[in-house]
Protein backbone atom coordinates (compact mmCIF):
# COMPACT_ATOMS: atom_id res chain seq x y z
CA UNK A 1 0.00 0.00 0.00
CA UNK A 2 1.19 3.55 -0.86
CA UNK A 3 1.95 6.10 2.13
CA UNK A 4 1.90 9.48 1.67
CA UNK A 5 1.25 12.36 4.17
CA UNK A 6 -0.30 15.67 3.84
CA UNK A 7 0.56 18.98 5.65
CA UNK A 8 -2.04 20.96 6.49
CA UNK A 9 -6.01 19.42 7.26
CA UNK A 10 -7.26 22.51 5.95
CA UNK A 11 -10.30 22.49 3.32
CA UNK A 12 -7.52 21.00 0.18
CA UNK A 13 -5.65 19.10 2.50
CA UNK A 14 -8.84 17.18 4.16
CA UNK A 15 -10.66 16.67 0.89
CA UNK A 16 -7.30 15.21 -0.88
CA UNK A 17 -6.54 13.18 2.12
CA UNK A 18 -10.34 11.89 2.32
CA UNK A 19 -10.17 11.03 -1.21
CA UNK A 20 -6.42 9.70 -1.50
CA UNK A 21 -7.68 7.31 0.97
CA UNK A 22 -10.89 5.94 -0.35
CA UNK A 23 -8.05 5.40 -3.62
CA UNK A 24 -6.91 3.06 -1.02
CA UNK A 25 -3.79 4.76 -0.06
CA UNK A 26 -2.39 5.01 3.60
CA UNK A 27 -2.68 8.89 4.37
CA UNK A 28 -1.50 10.72 7.49
CA UNK A 29 -2.46 14.39 7.64
CA UNK A 30 -0.36 16.67 10.31
CA UNK A 31 -2.20 19.24 11.52
CA UNK A 32 -0.56 22.17 13.33
CA UNK A 33 -3.31 23.99 15.09
CA UNK A 34 -4.70 21.88 18.17
CA UNK A 35 -8.33 22.77 18.15
CA UNK A 36 -8.63 21.55 14.31
CA UNK A 37 -6.80 18.44 15.15
CA UNK A 38 -8.46 17.41 18.29
CA UNK A 39 -11.80 18.02 16.33
CA UNK A 40 -10.69 16.04 13.14
CA UNK A 41 -9.33 13.14 16.06
CA UNK A 42 -13.02 13.09 17.17
CA UNK A 43 -14.17 12.58 13.72
CA UNK A 44 -15.61 15.81 13.53
CA UNK A 45 -15.32 17.65 10.44
CA UNK A 46 -14.25 21.58 10.79
CA UNK A 47 -15.52 22.76 7.11
CA UNK A 48 -18.96 22.29 5.20
CA UNK A 49 -18.39 20.18 1.83
CA UNK A 50 -21.01 17.94 1.16
CA UNK A 51 -19.98 13.67 1.44
CA UNK A 52 -16.78 14.34 3.41
CA UNK A 53 -18.12 13.48 6.61
CA UNK A 54 -18.99 9.96 5.85
CA UNK A 55 -16.08 9.78 3.68
CA UNK A 56 -13.68 10.54 6.18
CA UNK A 57 -15.18 8.41 8.78
CA UNK A 58 -15.12 5.46 6.65
CA UNK A 59 -11.34 5.73 5.71
CA UNK A 60 -10.82 6.42 9.42
CA UNK A 61 -12.24 3.24 10.10
CA UNK A 62 -10.30 1.04 7.67
CA UNK A 63 -7.03 2.55 9.01
CA UNK A 64 -6.48 4.21 5.58
CA UNK A 65 -6.84 7.78 7.31
CA UNK A 66 -5.06 9.40 10.46
CA UNK A 67 -4.43 12.53 12.07
CA UNK A 68 -1.14 13.58 13.97
CA UNK A 69 0.30 17.04 15.11
CA UNK A 70 3.86 15.70 14.40
CA UNK A 71 5.35 16.24 11.58
CA UNK A 72 7.93 13.21 12.06
CA UNK A 73 4.62 11.21 13.00
CA UNK A 74 3.30 12.00 9.34
CA UNK A 75 6.33 11.46 7.29
CA UNK A 76 7.64 8.56 8.74
CA UNK A 77 7.90 6.20 5.38
CA UNK A 78 5.82 8.29 3.43
CA UNK A 79 6.69 8.24 -0.40
CA UNK A 80 5.41 11.46 -1.24
CA UNK A 81 4.69 14.20 1.27
CA UNK A 82 1.89 16.78 -0.21
CA UNK A 83 2.57 20.44 1.22
CA UNK A 84 -1.29 21.76 1.03
CA UNK A 85 -1.49 24.43 3.61
CA UNK A 86 -2.66 28.40 2.89
CA UNK A 87 -1.43 30.49 0.52
CA UNK A 88 -3.26 34.13 1.53
CA UNK A 89 -2.69 37.43 -0.53
CA UNK A 90 -0.21 39.37 1.33
CA UNK A 91 -1.66 42.52 2.76
CA UNK A 92 -0.56 45.65 0.37
CA UNK A 93 0.28 44.01 -3.21
CA UNK A 94 -1.98 40.84 -3.93
CA UNK A 95 1.70 38.60 -4.25
CA UNK A 96 0.66 35.21 -2.46
CA UNK A 97 2.10 34.50 0.77
CA UNK A 98 4.44 31.68 0.69
CA UNK A 99 5.16 31.82 4.57
CA UNK A 100 3.25 28.79 5.44
CA UNK A 101 4.43 26.64 2.18
CA UNK A 102 8.02 27.19 3.28
CA UNK A 103 7.63 27.09 6.97
CA UNK A 104 5.99 23.31 6.48
CA UNK A 105 9.12 22.55 3.58
CA UNK A 106 11.74 23.53 6.28
CA UNK A 107 10.04 21.10 9.35
CA UNK A 108 9.15 18.32 6.36
CA UNK A 109 13.15 19.06 5.28
CA UNK A 110 14.45 18.52 9.32
CA UNK A 111 12.36 15.42 9.59
CA UNK A 112 13.17 13.42 7.12
CA UNK A 113 15.01 10.70 7.07
CA UNK A 114 14.30 9.08 3.78
CA UNK A 115 14.37 9.87 -0.03
CA UNK A 116 10.63 11.04 -0.89
CA UNK A 117 8.83 13.55 -3.32
CA UNK A 118 7.93 16.99 -2.02
CA UNK A 119 4.78 18.07 -3.75
CA UNK A 120 3.04 21.53 -3.84
CA UNK A 121 -0.34 21.13 -3.51
CA UNK A 122 -1.21 24.25 -2.42
CA UNK A 123 -1.78 27.26 -5.18
CA UNK A 124 1.79 28.80 -5.39
CA UNK A 125 3.53 31.39 -7.83
CA UNK A 126 5.30 30.04 -10.35
CA UNK A 127 9.00 29.63 -9.18
CA UNK A 128 8.25 28.29 -6.07
CA UNK A 129 8.72 24.22 -7.16
CA UNK A 130 11.99 25.69 -8.19
CA UNK A 131 13.11 26.79 -4.99
CA UNK A 132 11.95 24.48 -2.58
CA UNK A 133 14.15 22.36 -4.44
CA UNK A 134 16.86 24.66 -4.04
CA UNK A 135 15.66 24.52 -0.37
CA UNK A 136 16.08 20.81 -0.46
CA UNK A 137 18.89 20.42 -1.93
CA UNK A 138 20.49 22.75 0.56
CA UNK A 139 19.22 21.76 3.79
CA UNK A 140 19.44 17.84 2.87
CA UNK A 141 22.33 17.20 0.75
CA UNK A 142 21.61 13.66 2.29
CA UNK A 143 19.02 12.63 0.62
CA UNK A 144 17.64 12.62 -2.62
CA UNK A 145 14.67 14.41 -2.13
CA UNK A 146 12.46 15.42 -5.56
CA UNK A 147 9.84 18.12 -5.82
CA UNK A 148 6.49 18.43 -8.43
CA UNK A 149 3.99 20.39 -8.45
CA UNK A 150 0.43 18.58 -8.01
CA UNK A 151 -2.20 21.56 -8.23
CA UNK A 152 -5.88 21.46 -7.01
CA UNK A 153 -8.80 22.12 -8.90
CA UNK A 154 -11.99 21.77 -6.16
CA UNK A 155 -14.59 23.64 -6.59
CA UNK A 156 -16.53 24.26 -2.57
CA UNK A 157 -19.78 22.62 -2.41
CA UNK A 158 -18.75 19.19 -5.37
CA UNK A 159 -14.99 19.12 -4.09
CA UNK A 160 -15.26 14.93 -3.82
CA UNK A 161 -16.74 14.55 -6.99
CA UNK A 162 -14.04 17.23 -8.77
CA UNK A 163 -10.76 14.85 -6.84
CA UNK A 164 -12.97 11.48 -7.74
CA UNK A 165 -14.10 12.72 -11.69
CA UNK A 166 -11.59 15.12 -12.49
CA UNK A 167 -11.74 16.96 -15.72
CA UNK A 168 -7.19 16.09 -16.02
CA UNK A 169 -5.00 15.65 -13.49
CA UNK A 170 -1.85 18.45 -13.73
CA UNK A 171 1.85 17.44 -12.96
CA UNK A 172 4.42 19.38 -12.66
CA UNK A 173 7.50 16.61 -12.34
CA UNK A 174 10.77 16.67 -14.26
CA UNK A 175 12.63 13.56 -12.23
CA UNK A 176 11.42 9.48 -13.34
CA UNK A 177 10.54 8.49 -9.98
CA UNK A 178 8.63 11.62 -9.31
CA UNK A 179 6.19 11.27 -11.92
CA UNK A 180 6.28 7.23 -11.06
CA UNK A 181 5.22 7.79 -7.74
CA UNK A 182 2.52 10.40 -8.67
CA UNK A 183 1.05 8.40 -11.59
CA UNK A 184 1.19 5.20 -9.39
CA UNK A 185 -1.21 7.37 -6.60
CA UNK A 186 -3.55 8.95 -9.60
CA UNK A 187 -4.03 4.94 -11.05
CA UNK A 188 -7.54 4.61 -9.88
CA UNK A 189 -8.41 7.09 -12.20
CA UNK A 190 -7.35 5.37 -15.33
CA UNK A 191 -10.58 2.78 -14.77
CA UNK A 192 -12.75 6.56 -15.77
CA UNK A 193 -9.32 7.31 -18.71
CA UNK A 194 -8.35 10.43 -16.78
CA UNK A 195 -6.04 12.79 -18.44
CA UNK A 196 -3.09 12.89 -16.80
CA UNK A 197 -0.95 15.90 -17.74
CA UNK A 198 2.62 15.73 -16.99
CA UNK A 199 4.56 18.91 -17.50
CA UNK A 200 7.71 21.11 -15.94
CA UNK A 201 7.53 22.41 -12.42
CA UNK A 202 6.57 26.04 -13.97
CA UNK A 203 3.76 25.13 -16.78
CA UNK A 204 2.00 23.10 -13.73
CA UNK A 205 2.11 26.01 -11.37
CA UNK A 206 1.07 28.49 -13.87
CA UNK A 207 -1.76 26.14 -15.50
CA UNK A 208 -3.70 26.69 -12.00
CA UNK A 209 -3.70 30.04 -12.31
CA UNK A 210 -4.18 30.25 -15.77
CA UNK A 211 -7.40 28.42 -15.69
CA UNK A 212 -8.65 30.53 -12.43
CA UNK A 213 -8.59 33.56 -14.29
CA UNK A 214 -10.19 32.63 -17.23
CA UNK A 215 -13.45 31.28 -15.42
CA UNK A 216 -12.89 34.29 -13.46
CA UNK A 217 -13.28 36.55 -16.56
CA UNK A 218 -16.00 34.65 -17.68
CA UNK A 219 -18.15 35.30 -14.82
CA UNK A 220 -16.93 39.33 -14.66
CA UNK A 221 -17.78 38.89 -18.55
CA UNK A 222 -21.08 38.11 -18.56
CA UNK A 223 -21.84 40.43 -15.32
CA UNK A 224 -20.79 43.45 -17.59
CA UNK A 225 -23.21 41.96 -20.35
CA UNK A 226 -26.01 42.31 -17.51
CA UNK A 227 -25.07 45.38 -17.01
CA UNK A 228 -25.46 45.95 -20.79
CA UNK A 229 -28.45 44.21 -21.36
CA UNK A 230 -30.57 46.24 -18.47
CA UNK A 231 -29.21 49.61 -20.12
CA UNK A 232 -30.30 48.15 -23.48
CA UNK A 233 -33.69 45.96 -22.65
CA UNK A 234 -32.31 42.62 -23.28
CA UNK A 235 -32.25 39.85 -21.56
CA UNK A 236 -28.83 37.99 -19.98
CA UNK A 237 -30.34 34.89 -20.01
CA UNK A 238 -30.98 34.85 -23.79
CA UNK A 239 -27.19 36.49 -24.23
CA UNK A 240 -25.35 33.43 -21.92
CA UNK A 241 -27.81 31.18 -23.79
CA UNK A 242 -26.90 32.07 -27.39
CA UNK A 243 -23.32 32.31 -26.49
CA UNK A 244 -22.97 28.97 -24.26
CA UNK A 245 -24.19 27.34 -27.41
CA UNK A 246 -21.15 27.99 -29.33
CA UNK A 247 -18.64 25.28 -28.41
CA UNK A 248 -15.42 27.05 -28.66
CA UNK A 249 -17.18 29.21 -25.33
CA UNK A 250 -19.59 27.07 -23.34
CA UNK A 251 -22.36 27.64 -21.16
CA UNK A 252 -20.26 27.18 -17.71
CA UNK A 253 -19.95 29.84 -15.50
CA UNK A 254 -22.12 32.86 -17.87
CA UNK A 255 -24.29 33.03 -15.00
CA UNK A 256 -24.84 36.79 -13.69
CA UNK A 257 -24.90 37.69 -10.31
CA UNK A 258 -23.24 39.83 -7.46
CA UNK A 259 -19.36 39.39 -8.68
CA UNK A 260 -17.08 36.08 -7.70
CA UNK A 261 -15.94 35.46 -4.60
CA UNK A 262 -14.55 32.45 -2.27
CA UNK A 263 -11.03 31.18 -1.48
CA UNK A 264 -9.88 30.73 -5.03
CA UNK A 265 -10.68 33.42 -7.62
CA UNK A 266 -9.98 36.67 -5.96
CA UNK A 267 -6.72 35.61 -4.66
CA UNK A 268 -5.55 33.72 -7.71
CA UNK A 269 -6.75 36.51 -10.01
CA UNK A 270 -5.13 38.88 -8.16
CA UNK A 271 -1.70 36.80 -7.61
CA UNK A 272 -1.39 35.99 -11.16
CA UNK A 273 -1.65 40.04 -12.36
CA UNK A 274 1.38 40.63 -9.95
CA UNK A 275 3.14 37.76 -11.53
CA UNK A 276 2.55 38.65 -14.79
CA UNK A 277 3.90 42.21 -13.64
CA UNK A 278 7.03 40.84 -12.05
CA UNK A 279 7.99 39.34 -14.87
CA UNK A 280 7.60 42.17 -17.27
CA UNK A 281 4.56 40.81 -19.24
CA UNK A 282 1.71 42.17 -17.61
CA UNK A 283 -1.98 40.07 -17.77
CA UNK A 284 -4.38 43.55 -18.59
CA UNK A 285 -7.33 40.91 -19.29
CA UNK A 286 -6.30 39.37 -15.39
CA UNK A 287 -5.93 43.17 -14.00
CA UNK A 288 -8.82 44.38 -15.32
CA UNK A 289 -11.21 41.27 -14.35
CA UNK A 290 -9.63 41.98 -10.44
CA UNK A 291 -11.13 45.77 -10.75
CA UNK A 292 -14.42 45.05 -12.56
CA UNK A 293 -15.21 42.42 -9.66
CA UNK A 294 -14.42 44.40 -6.58
CA UNK A 295 -16.38 47.68 -8.09
CA UNK A 296 -19.37 45.01 -8.98
CA UNK A 297 -19.51 43.96 -5.10
CA UNK A 298 -18.53 47.26 -3.90
CA UNK A 299 -21.69 48.69 -6.03
CA UNK A 300 -24.31 46.14 -4.29
CA UNK A 301 -25.47 48.32 -1.92
CA UNK A 302 -26.29 51.27 -4.21
CA UNK A 303 -28.17 48.52 -6.19
CA UNK A 304 -30.18 48.29 -3.62
CA UNK A 305 -30.97 51.14 -2.18
CA UNK A 306 -31.92 52.72 -5.55
CA UNK A 307 -34.34 49.80 -6.29
CA UNK A 308 -35.87 50.86 -2.55
CA UNK A 309 -35.75 54.70 -3.83
CA UNK A 310 -32.39 55.81 -2.25
CA UNK A 311 -32.25 54.49 0.93
CA UNK A 312 -33.46 51.70 3.56
CA UNK A 313 -32.93 53.61 6.79
CA UNK A 314 -35.46 51.82 9.30
CA UNK A 315 -36.82 49.18 6.47
CA UNK A 316 -36.69 45.57 7.82
CA UNK A 317 -34.38 43.59 4.74
CA UNK A 318 -34.47 40.03 4.49
CA UNK A 319 -31.16 38.49 3.64
CA UNK A 320 -31.14 35.43 1.76
CA UNK A 321 -27.83 33.84 1.24
CA UNK A 322 -23.89 34.67 2.83
CA UNK A 323 -21.71 32.07 1.74
CA UNK A 324 -20.05 33.45 -1.63
CA UNK A 325 -21.90 30.05 -3.39
CA UNK A 326 -24.40 27.46 -2.34
CA UNK A 327 -23.00 24.35 -0.59
CA UNK A 328 -20.76 25.51 1.50
CA UNK A 329 -19.88 28.03 4.09
CA UNK A 330 -16.87 29.93 3.18
CA UNK A 331 -17.94 33.82 3.89
CA UNK A 332 -14.51 34.57 2.10
CA UNK A 333 -14.93 37.61 -0.05
CA UNK A 334 -18.32 37.09 -0.12
CA UNK A 335 -20.42 39.27 -2.47
CA UNK A 336 -22.75 39.31 0.93
CA UNK A 337 -20.25 41.04 3.31
CA UNK A 338 -19.50 44.58 1.48
CA UNK A 339 -23.47 44.89 0.11
CA UNK A 340 -24.87 43.71 4.39
CA UNK A 341 -22.22 46.71 5.17
CA UNK A 342 -23.75 49.16 2.61
CA UNK A 343 -27.06 48.39 4.54
CA UNK A 344 -25.87 48.45 7.75
CA UNK A 345 -24.69 52.22 6.83
CA UNK A 346 -27.82 53.57 5.58
CA UNK A 347 -29.85 52.77 8.58
CA UNK A 348 -31.79 49.34 7.72
CA UNK A 349 -32.77 46.69 9.77
CA UNK A 350 -31.07 43.59 8.29
CA UNK A 351 -32.43 40.01 9.54
CA UNK A 352 -30.28 37.22 7.61
CA UNK A 353 -30.15 33.65 6.64
CA UNK A 354 -28.02 31.07 5.59
CA UNK A 355 -28.36 27.44 6.03
CA UNK A 356 -24.63 26.66 6.27
CA UNK A 357 -22.58 30.30 6.44
CA UNK A 358 -24.14 32.32 9.86
CA UNK A 359 -21.45 30.62 12.36
CA UNK A 360 -19.02 32.16 9.59
CA UNK A 361 -20.08 34.89 8.91
CA UNK A 362 -20.98 36.62 12.19
CA UNK A 363 -17.36 38.16 13.02
CA UNK A 364 -17.24 39.73 9.68
CA UNK A 365 -20.71 41.58 9.63
CA UNK A 366 -21.59 44.63 11.43
CA UNK A 367 -22.81 43.86 14.87
CA UNK A 368 -26.37 44.86 14.33
CA UNK A 369 -27.42 42.41 11.90
CA UNK A 370 -29.50 39.81 12.77
CA UNK A 371 -30.13 36.46 12.20
CA UNK A 372 -32.73 33.98 11.62
CA UNK A 373 -33.28 30.20 12.41
CA UNK A 374 -34.94 29.42 8.49
CA UNK A 375 -35.67 31.16 5.49
CA UNK A 376 -38.81 31.78 6.52
CA UNK A 377 -38.49 33.38 9.57
CA UNK A 378 -36.27 35.74 8.11
CA UNK A 379 -38.77 36.92 5.28
CA UNK A 380 -41.63 37.06 7.93
CA UNK A 381 -42.60 41.09 8.06
CA UNK A 382 -39.66 41.88 5.91
CA UNK A 383 -40.62 45.18 4.03
CA UNK A 384 -37.59 44.61 1.23
CA UNK A 385 -35.73 40.85 0.21
CA UNK A 386 -32.57 40.63 -1.08
CA UNK A 387 -31.43 37.00 -2.53
CA UNK A 388 -27.51 37.14 -1.77
CA UNK A 389 -26.68 33.37 -2.43
CA UNK A 390 -28.55 30.64 -5.02
CA UNK A 391 -29.45 27.43 -2.47
CA UNK A 392 -31.85 25.78 -3.57
CA UNK A 393 -34.19 25.66 -1.20
CA UNK A 394 -34.57 29.57 -2.01
CA UNK A 395 -36.17 28.83 -5.41
CA UNK A 396 -39.12 26.98 -3.99
CA UNK A 397 -40.52 30.02 -1.85
CA UNK A 398 -43.21 31.06 -3.86
CA UNK A 399 -44.77 34.22 -4.89
CA UNK A 400 -47.82 34.09 -3.05
CA UNK A 401 -46.58 32.74 0.13
CA UNK A 402 -43.96 35.56 -0.08
CA UNK A 403 -46.86 38.03 -0.69
CA UNK A 404 -48.73 36.96 2.66
CA UNK A 405 -45.62 37.44 4.82
CA UNK A 406 -43.41 40.34 3.66
CA UNK A 407 -44.93 43.88 4.59
CA UNK A 408 -42.90 45.61 1.84
CA UNK A 409 -43.23 44.70 -2.12
CA UNK A 410 -39.90 45.04 -2.81
CA UNK A 411 -37.13 42.07 -4.40
CA UNK A 412 -33.85 42.21 -5.47
CA UNK A 413 -33.09 39.33 -6.79
CA UNK A 414 -28.77 39.09 -7.50
CA UNK A 415 -28.88 35.27 -8.34
CA UNK A 416 -31.97 35.53 -10.89
CA UNK A 417 -33.22 32.55 -8.81
CA UNK A 418 -37.05 33.40 -9.22
CA UNK A 419 -39.37 33.95 -12.19
CA UNK A 420 -39.97 37.44 -12.91
CA UNK A 421 -43.47 37.10 -14.27
CA UNK A 422 -44.79 35.00 -11.17
CA UNK A 423 -43.05 37.47 -8.66
CA UNK A 424 -44.65 40.80 -10.62
CA UNK A 425 -47.70 38.70 -10.78
CA UNK A 426 -48.13 38.30 -6.87
CA UNK A 427 -47.41 42.50 -6.43
CA UNK A 428 -44.13 42.42 -5.70
CA UNK A 429 -41.65 44.99 -7.68
CA UNK A 430 -38.63 43.06 -9.07
CA UNK A 431 -35.33 43.61 -9.84
CA UNK A 432 -33.30 40.60 -11.27
CA UNK A 433 -29.72 41.23 -12.90
CA UNK A 434 -29.88 41.57 -16.77
CA UNK A 435 -33.04 41.39 -16.94
CA UNK A 436 -34.12 44.47 -18.48
CA UNK A 437 -37.02 42.85 -20.19
CA UNK A 438 -38.64 39.36 -19.47
CA UNK A 439 -38.12 38.81 -23.66
CA UNK A 440 -40.57 35.49 -24.85
CA UNK A 441 -37.33 33.44 -24.88
CA UNK A 442 -36.45 34.04 -21.28
CA UNK A 443 -39.71 33.03 -20.20
CA UNK A 444 -40.13 30.33 -22.10
CA UNK A 445 -40.49 27.50 -19.52
CA UNK A 446 -38.46 24.76 -21.66
CA UNK A 447 -35.70 28.04 -21.89
CA UNK A 448 -35.77 28.02 -18.09
CA UNK A 449 -35.40 24.53 -17.51
CA UNK A 450 -32.67 23.96 -20.23
CA UNK A 451 -31.00 26.70 -18.67
CA UNK A 452 -30.98 25.58 -15.53
CA UNK A 453 -29.66 22.07 -16.58
CA UNK A 454 -26.47 23.63 -17.72
CA UNK A 455 -26.15 25.79 -14.65
CA UNK A 456 -23.06 24.17 -11.77
CA UNK A 457 -22.23 25.79 -9.22
CA UNK A 458 -18.89 27.66 -9.23
CA UNK A 459 -16.30 29.86 -7.65
CA UNK A 460 -18.14 32.63 -9.12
Amino acid sequence: MLKIAIIGGGYVGLVSAACFAEFGVSVMVAETDPARLDRLRRGEIPIYEPGLDPLVERNRAAGRLGFTGRIEEAIAGAEAVFIAVGTPSRRGGGHADLSYVFAAAEQVLAALDHPTVLVTKSTVPVGTGRRLAALAAARRPDLAIDVASNPEFLREGSAIGDFMRPDRVVVGAETERAREVLRALYRPLNLIETPILITGLETAELIKYAANAFLAMKVTFINEMADLCEAVGADVHGVARGMGLDRRIGAKFLHPGPGFGGSCFPKDTLALARIAQDARAPSRLTEAVVAVNDARKAGLGRRVLDAAGGSVRGMRVAVLGLAFKPETDDMRDSPAIPLIEALADDGADIIAYDPAAMAAAKPLLPAAVRYAETAEAAIEGAAVLVAVTEWNEFRALAPAWLAARMQGRLIVDLRNIFDPAAIRAAGFVYHGVGRGSVSQLAANPEFEQDFEQDREFSDG
